[in-house]
């Protein structure tokens, strides 16, 4: 079994789009890792904010079959695969890591290069795993965070998932 990374963003109908991904990776994996939701302004594109969460999940499917059933949720859940690559979306599922594996798996990049680029994936990541280790670079995704000097701006949300509270707009714990 891996342990893996998942990181999941909307900026259309984002509460039902997350909730539609959370229902999904649960059917799938069990219980689920889930950090704080956030929201955070477009990157690289003028659009409507985005909710952004990391999940983590145990499992020993292999990369490009978690690969090729994000991609079908996504397009299940609207998103268009011919639509520019920064633009707004219905559902975005990304595999940050998969275990400490490192290179190209199955036409994916581990770990993605995201997770030391973005606010809105390393601060989540950093939340449900601040003492695992990024598989390249070796800091932990903690130190990661507190090291972080982009001007990416994003703060916790209200969001509820299957009668649970997930996360809330009052201060999260650093």
């Amino acid at each position: 079994m891996k342990r893996v990374y998942i990181s999941i963003g909307s900026n259309i109908e984002r509460y039902r789009h997350v909730s539609a991904a959370l229902d999904a990776l649960a059917e799938w994996f069990g219980e689920l890792a889930i950090s704080p939701v956030y929201e955070s302004e477009s990157v690289g594109f003028d659009g409507s904010d985005f909710l952004n969460l990391v999940v983590g999940v145990d499992t020993d499917m292999p990369v490009g079959e978690l690969s090729r059933r994000f991609k079908k949720l996504e397009a299940d859940n609207g998103r268009k695969a011919s639509a520019p690559k920064f633009s707004p979306r219905t559902l975005d599922l990304d595999i940050l890591t998969w275990g400490d594996a490192t290179g190209t798996l199955d036409g994916v990049e581990l770990p993605r290069a995201e997770i030391l680029k973005n606010a809105f994936v390393l601060r989540p990541l950093a939340d449900i795993a601040p003492d695992e280790l990024h598989p390249v670079c070796g800091e932990s995704y903690r130190s990661l965070w507190q090291s972080y000097q982009k001007d990416q701006k994003l703060w916790p949300v209200d969001f509820t998932w299957q009668g649970r509270q997930i996360s809330s707009s009052g201060a999260v714990a650093e």
